[in-house]
């Protein structure tokens, strides 16, 4: 009976070490899911930035408004018949140093 009571204690220290230290243990699975968690962030945030893209993508498929709306704000490019006013803010006197 004393054997197989010190079978079952060793048995039960040998999977409390596995389960707390060896391979595949809590450990593991903490930073396994901590890596999921990281990876399900990043995946979130490229599925925003599909969405994005495509919603452009059907923009420009569909009609001229997008296309133009980019044609205006990074070429600089103006209708023909419209007057461009480009309005410079006057710089601030800059203060002398005192002698």
């Amino acid at each position: 009976m004393k054997i197989i009571i010190t079978i079952l204690i060793v048995l039960l220290l040998y999977f409390q070490f596995k389960l707390w230290i060896g391979d595949g243990g809590i450990p593991d699975v903490m930073h396994i899911q901590q890596e999921v968690d990281t990876a399900k962030a990043e995946q979130k945030k490229l599925q925003e930035r599909n969405k994005a893209l495509a919603a452009e993508v059907g923009d420009l498929k569909k009609g001229l408004e997008a296309v133009e709306e980019r044609a205006r704000n990074e070429l600089g490019m103006i209708r023909e018949g419209e007057t461009f006013y480009q309005i410079i803010k006057p710089e601030e006197p800059q203060e002398q140093p005192s002698k």
